[in-house]
């Protein structure tokens, strides 16, 4: 673990790997610390030959926290978190991986810094800029579970994590039987690190300052977009968006898969991934 630091913001970050390797960044979606991220996924990118890098997002995790409802910052500033974790690791050039808000955050910095990101893997997200017509987003099933926020007793932990094994569930594809054990326990984990798990939430007040307006068409480094044709978040009308906007980006739409990154095809993530940035490092 090492902790970077932004503008005041403390980022803590785990790596995996050898340094060295071409280093791979994942960014995590809204609400999510880096364990959203597994660590047999980290793994199998690492023995892949990749050194790879994940981190808590600010209000997540072991990173620093504000009081819920108390966030000021905006995408652009999660933006530069991403830039401080690169910097905080030595590294003037990566590969980036970002799923939901991740990949928003993952085009903002290509598009930023196209000298500094050789590819993008942009997975169950959506196009930064949309400017085409409307496109289908979060299912109302989970906006309705999410209005259970204004009565949810943090400091039950149970009950905390009944609500985050719940949110799992929504989000989960018909492709495998839901393990509600096992996100218990990870639920559980989440809540260990962070001394104000409601805090995560203040992703969802999250704006853009700047008008981003088309522009993800505009990047011209090699796309991968992986999407399940079950998510209820951003459903998979956002993947092809993001497929047909950009020249050559390749899409794979992964069948019976929600928005999540599902135990049974984490192997099979971890050698799309590393095949996409060995392509564009040859």
């Amino acid at each position: 673990m090492r902790r970077v630091e932004n503008h005041g913001i403390t980022l803590a970050t785990e790596s995996f790997g050898t340094a060295g390797n071409p280093a791979l960044v994942l960014v995590m979606g809204a609400t999510a610390s880096m364990l959203g991220w597994p660590e047999a996924l980290c793994h199998a990118l690492a023995d892949r030959g990749l050194h790879v890098l994940r981190f808590d997002h600010r209000d997540t995790g072991q990173s620093t926290t504000v009081a819920p409802g108390k966030a000021t910052y905006d995408v652009e500033d999660m933006a530069s978190d991403l830039l401080a974790v690169m910097e905080g690791h030595g590294l003037d050039r990566v590969h980036l991986a970002g799923m939901s808000l991740g990949g928003y955050i993952a085009q903002m910095v290509a598009l930023q810094h196209p000298e500094r990101v050789s590819s993008l893997t942009l997975i169950a997200s959506e196009p930064l800029g949309w400017d085409g017509a409307p496109l289908p987003h979060i299912a109302d099933e989970f906006l309705a579970h999410f209005g259970a926020l204004a009565t949810l007793d943090w400091s039950d932990r149970e009950a905390a994590a009944s609500f985050l094994v719940e949110s799992e569930r929504l989000c989960a594809g018909r492709g495998a039987q839901f393990d509600a054990a096992a996100s218990r326990t990870g639920a559980l984990r989440v809540l260990e690190r962070t001394d104000s798990p409601m805090s995560m939430f203040n992703h969802g007040s999250v704006t853009t300052r700047v008008d981003w307006s088309g522009r993800f068409r505009d990047i011209d480094c090699p796309v991968l977009v992986l999407h399940g044709d079950e998510d209820p978040i951003l459903p998979v009308e956002n993947g092809k968006a993001i497929a047909s906007g950009i020249r050559n980006a390749q899409l794979e739409i992964l069948s019976a898969i929600g928005h999540e990154l599902p135990p049974g095809r984490l192997d099979w993530i971890a050698e799309r991934i590393a095949a996409h940035v060995q392509a564009a490092l040859a």
